[in-house]
C-alpha cells in the first residue's frame, strides 16, 4: 500500500470513528470512576501506523462529547488517549511495552480530571487504581488480542508487515 497523504488521512479517520462508535455502544463502561473503554484497546494501532495518533485522538476527543463530557474531560481525557498513543508510536518495537504509554497517561491524568472536574469524592489514588484497571484491561489485554488477530494482516491493513520486526527479536 502506498504511503500517501490520503491513505494516512483515511486510516486516521476510520480508527477515530471505530473508537468514537465503541466508545458510545459501550457508553455504560466507558464513563466514569470505574470504567473500561473498549474502544482503549485501539490504542495498540500506533504499533503499525502513525496515522493511529491523531485518529486516537480525534475519536476520543469526538466520543467525549457526544458522551456529555465536561470541556476539561474532552480536553484532558483527549490529550491522555493522545499521549499515550504517540508512546505506543515509541515504544512500538517492542509489543509488550507498547500498552503501557496510554495505561500510565490515562492512569495519571483521569482520576485529576474526575476530582477536580466532576468532583468525585474518592482519594485520587483510589481513583488510579479504578483507571490502570480498566486501562489495563483494554489495552493490555484487549490491546495484545487485536494486536494479535492484526499481526498477519498489517501489510494489507496498514502497508507494514511488523511480524517480520517481531521474528528478528526472537532470533
Amino acid at each position: 500500500m502506498k504511503n500517501s497523504k490520503g491513505t494516512f488521512i483515511t486510516h486516521a479517520a476510520a480508527i477515530a470513528a471505530i473508537y468514537v462508535v465503541l466508545t458510545l455502544v459501550f457508553a455504560p463502561i466507558s464513563y466514569g470512576e470505574v470504567q473500561v473503554r473498549i474502544a482503549e484497546a485501539l490504542t495498540i494501532l500506533p504499533f503499525f501506523t502513525p496515522a493511529a495518533i491523531p485518529g486516537l485522538f480525534i475519536g476520543c476527543l469526538i466520543a467525549n462529547v457526544i458522551g456529555g463530557s465536561i470541556v476539561l474531560d474532552v480536553i484532558f481525557g483527549s490529550i491522555a488517549t493522545l499521549l499515550g498513543a504517540a508512546g505506543t508510536w515509541m515504544l512500538r518495537k517492542n509489543r509488550w511495552l507498547a500498552p503501557l504509554p496510554p495505561i500510565i497517561s490515562n492512569t495519571v491524568i483521569v482520576p485529576l480530571v474526575l476530582r477536580f472536574g466532576y468532583g468525585v469524592l474518592l482519594p485520587i489514588p483510589l481513583l488510579m487504581v479504578f483507571i490502570a484497571i480498566g486501562e489495563i484491561i483494554s489495552c493490555y489485554i484487549l490491546g495484545e488480542l487485536l494486536l494479535s488477530v492484526l499481526l498477519p494482516y498489517a501489510g494489507r491493513l496498514f502497508g507494514t508487515d511488523r511480524s517480520s520486526d517481531l521474528n528478528e527479536k526472537k532470533k
